[in-house]
């Protein structure tokens, strides 16, 4: 018996069958999707490439000594971005989650914070972010406030709080939403508290839900820290600015594109993995 058990496993011969017409349907697709993306993608580049003007487009915007050059000082100015999106990521993600909260409460005595933290949600994902980071640049220092700093970093992170802690929070109140009134009778029934039902019950399944979103909204981020050079401050698109305003050669803006791909690109392609890989946990969840 135990020489049967443990004698080498061999498919049938339909099987056999089945994953040589496999192979060989996969390997025909492959080459299929190979052929096509080299006649596109050849064909885009030959037209670029004859163009009438690609020469000066060359010398314009890809003058690799010129980018060589640069590329320093667009690197620090990047620096100033990522310290941006980070510091500002931290404080969205507080904001954010107390705006889902108060959006999601039912209780009576908190009615005027819940109309509040819409009216919030509503006015700054309805405003444009570049007027957000104008009128917070312009406004605040206007005012005259003791204790506020009119540094203009310190401004441009706080108008880009502002707007991004409104697409966070309809995020994460999208994640609270979906989990099932059940989850929180079970845990009423066990002896929770609202409170705490929210904390160990339905905070940690809804921001587990609303990751690949987050992802996403955190590469926006980054991309649109970008806009605070309008303020004057010295980050990668406002460093490229000025070398190209000193020689009219914007190879420094085609600079900042690439550090900026460089660092989004891996977060998107992490982005599409966590996608896929909660769609299959939910298929897999669906199928049981």
């Amino acid at each position: 018996m135990s020489e049967r058990n443990n004698s080498a496993w061999s498919p049938s011969s339909r099987e056999a069958e089945r994953a040589i017409a496999r192979k060989r349907i996969s390997r025909k697709q492959g080459l299929i999707a190979a052929t096509s993306s080299i006649f596109v993608i050849g064909t885009l580049i030959a037209i670029v490439l004859s163009s009438p003007g690609w020469e000066v487009v060359k010398k314009t915007f890809f003058n690799i000594d010129y980018g060589r050059e640069v590329l320093p000082t667009v690197f620090a100015g990047l620096w100033i971005n990522l310290q941006l999106t980070f510091i500002g990521g931290a404080c969205i993600g507080v904001i954010a989650l107390g705006l889902a909260l108060m959006r999601t409460t039912k209780s009576p005595a908190l009615t005027p914070f819940r109309f509040l933290a819409t009216a919030y949600v509503d006015i700054f994902r309805g405003a444009p972010l570049i007027l957000i980071i104008l009128l917070v640049g312009f406004g605040v220092p206007a005012l005259r406030l003791t204790g506020i700093s009119s540094n203009v970093i310190f401004l441009g992170t706080v108008a880009v709080v502002l707007t991004y802690s409104a697409y966070v929070a309809e995020v994460i109140r999208s994640g609270i939403l979906s989990i099932h009134p059940s989850q929180r009778a079970a845990a009423r029934s066990l002896g929770l508290t609202s409170g705490q039902t929210m904390r160990y019950v339905v905070l940690p399944q809804a921001i587990r839900r609303v990751v690949p979103p987050l992802l996403n909204d955190f590469v926006s981020l980054l991309k649109d820290t970008g806009l605070v050079s309008i303020l004057g401050v010295t980050d990668a698109v406002r460093a490229a600015q000025i070398n190209s305003s000193r020689t009219f050669n914007y190879t420094p803006y085609v600079v900042a594109a690439v550090l900026f791909l460089l660092i989004t690109i891996p977060m998107t392609r992490y982005t599409d993995r966590a996608i896929r890989q909660r769609t299959n946990a939910q298929n897999s969840e669906g199928s049981i």
